[in-house]
């Protein structure tokens, strides 16, 4: 991160996989709704780990690209072996690539394994990734104060969306809408992803009264005094809300789309609770007369 490329690689990557799983839990919930129940990864038809690999090969570019293609002399580390301070924060983006590394790789073993809590343990493995994306840029070595730091910010709020449903999942496999809210935080967190990347290195759309600065081996984006800089803040927090009413209404639009492409398998015969009361009480007085009926016959049998 830290460059253009840095933000918009694993943003298209998260929009990627969010939209992926947004729609396969609303396919299966139009097709399902009774007995809908949610799947941490969607297996594909011709290769059954493709999602998996695909963030696998993902989080690995990641961290080359920090590590050993972003610095200098191609690699993080001073002379003395040591990690300088201008590449810290290489170093945090590659434990958050790390950890969603880890998620891949486990879920592929536990499900080749078929361990019982296959379910709950990949639910607590992608929980811990989130977790440790939110950490990391909560505690971020980079400026919080500035342009960027509001960009942070306004992540940090998505990102415990994205961790607090993944949780949630695990003790709620058959909730639809907590699904569908995961899947739809992951997208925006991908969006937003790319939105910063363009937003904080494309000069010409830097804000008005603001200029990129050179600090510390990357730009960033500093204002001439605090006006300007509030006002570039209230344009980011505006710029998110135009984000979120836009993302929400994909999602819900996709919903719609789909709903009529797959109409529901499940159908169920409902019945009005009075009628069912009227056709019981009917059975009982049926019951009673047959009774009162066979009682009566066997009286008239039984006299002379």
């Amino acid at each position: 991160m830290g460059s253009l490329v840095g933000h918009v690689a694993p943003g298209f990557l998260f929009f990627v996989i969010g939209l992926w799983h947004l729609l396969n839990h609303i396919r299966i919930h139009c097709l399902c709704p009774k007995s809908y129940t949610s799947l941490p990864w969607f297996p594909t038809s011709k290769f059954k780990y493709s999602e998996l690999f695909l963030i696998m090969a993902g989080c690995l570019g990641s961290m080359t690209m920090e590590l050993f293609i972003g610095p200098e002399k191609h690699q993080p580390l001073d002379p003395d072996g040591t990690i300088p301070s201008r590449y810290l924060h290489l170093f945090e983006h590659s434990n958050i690539s790390l950890t969603f590394f880890v998620y891949a790789l486990f879920s592929i073993v536990l499900d080749k394994i078929q361990l019982p809590a296959k379910y709950g343990l990949t639910l607590f493995l992608h929980s811990i990734a989130f977790g440790q994306e939110l950490l990391v840029f909560h505690i971020h070595s980079a400026d919080h104060m500035g342009v960027e730091g509001q960009y942070h910010w306004l992540l940090q709020i998505v990102i415990f969306v994205s961790f607090f449903t993944t949780l949630l999942g695990i003790g709620c496999p058959k909730s639809f809408l907590n699904s569908f809210v995961r899947s739809v935080s992951v997208l925006l967190q991908g969006v937003w992803f790319m939105v910063m990347g363009f937003m904080l290195w494309t000069p010409e759309l830097i804000p008005k009264g603001c200029f990129m600065n050179l600090e510390e081996g990357h730009q960033v984006v500093r204002c001439h005094n605090k006006e300007a800089l509030e006002r570039a803040k209230s344009l980011v927090n505006i710029e998110f809300s135009w984000y979120l009413i836009g993302v929400t209404v994909f999602a819900l639009s996709l919903y719609l789309a789909i709903f009529k492409l797959f109409p529901a398998e499940e159908k169920v015969d409902y019945q009005s609770l009075p009628r069912f009361e009227d056709r019981k009480d009917d059975d009982e007085e049926d019951d009673v007369e047959a009774h009162e009926s066979d009682h009566s016959n066997k009286i008239v049998v039984d006299q002379p």
